[in-house]
């Protein structure tokens, strides 16, 4: 049986570590805040006070934390995984971080034996606690099939990409998809309401033909009913489109939506939305607009 490490214990990671821990998974943990730790140890979880100390324990080991310096810390650190790393680890990231990075760090683990993969995932919170993630995979195919049982434990759609970062870059292109339709999602909402028709017989209407998405099937039940608590953080999503814009610099890539679409997540932050829900951004649009879909 693969003993499994994990760090990074937050609104996802906590979730998935549970789903792997319920799998018969032995799991290592640790966190920065202890309460997430003690909370998965009185459900069988192993806690460790270090990533070198997890890395020590394990055949692999997961990292979910909020962006690339954080990730490079926590596995190239002192005290970091690399510290406590053997060959033939299998160090996976969950995180969403520059495909930049994800590269530089598994050409440091190499060096060292031990194999990366860059892991982001899609799905929030609710994939996440129903082990019905999205896992987009760069780096080693050898190391993804061995690591694959734990995988299977989080995740329902598991896909190899390509070659280091290749996950990162995919996880990139999810967000320009996911803004875009929490942006059209939240004018569409609005333009319903200020042009006099009930927003709720407009989804209705629409959410079966050309525009159905995600975003309407989930996101503006929700919305209808007050709630725009997060799933999936405004600032992280900011977070996420700056890595977007920064990789899109680096390759030269014209992106003039995406940079609209960032402009209205960094007004939310601004406005002191960002600990809300992405699908939030609609708060942006009504201000705009002088009306409130409910």
């Amino acid at each position: 049986m693969l003993k499994v490490g994990y760090i990074g214990l937050g609104l996802m990671g906590k979730s998935i570590a549970r789903n792997i821990l319920k799998a018969g998974f032995p799991v290592v943990v640790h966190n920065r805040s202890r309460a997430a730790v003690d909370e998965l140890v009185s459900e069988g979880a192993i806690a460790a006070n270090s990533p070198k100390e997890v890395a020590s324990q394990v055949d692999i080991i997961f990292t979910n934390l909020p962006d690339s310096p954080d990730v490079e810390k926590v596995v190239l650190g002192e005290n970091g995984i690399i510290k406590g790393a053997r060959a033939g680890l299998i160090v996976i990231d969950n995180s969403t971080i520059k495909p930049a990075s994800a590269r530089m760090i598994a050409e440091k683990l190499k060096e060292k034996g031990v194999f990366s993969l860059d892991a982001p995932v899609s799905g929030g919170d609710i994939g996440a606690k129903n082990g019905t993630l999205t896992i987009m995979v760069g780096g080693d195919a050898d190391a993804l099939e061995n690591a694959m049982p734990v995988l299977q434990a989080m995740g329902k759609t598991i896909t190899h990409v390509g070659d280091a970062g290749a996950g990162q870059v995919a996880k990139a292109a999810n967000q320009i998809m996911v803004a875009a339709q929490m942006v059209a999602m939240g004018e569409l909402l609005v333009f319903s309401k200020k042009a006099g028709v009930d927003p709720r017989k407009v989804v209705d209407a629409i959410k079966a033909g050309a525009a159905q998405c995600w975003a309407l099937d989930i996101k503006t039940p929700r919305l209808f009913d007050g709630n725009r608590s997060p799933g999936f953080k405004s600032y992280m999503q900011l977070k996420d489109m700056n890595i977007v814009l920064e990789t899109a610099k680096e390759y030269n890539v014209p992106i003039s939506g995406t940079i609209e679409n960032t402009k209205l997540f960094q007004q939310m932050i601004d406005m002191g939305m960002g600990e809300l829900d992405n699908s939030a951004v609609v708060g942006v649009i009504e201000k705009l607009a002088g009306v409130e879909i409910v």
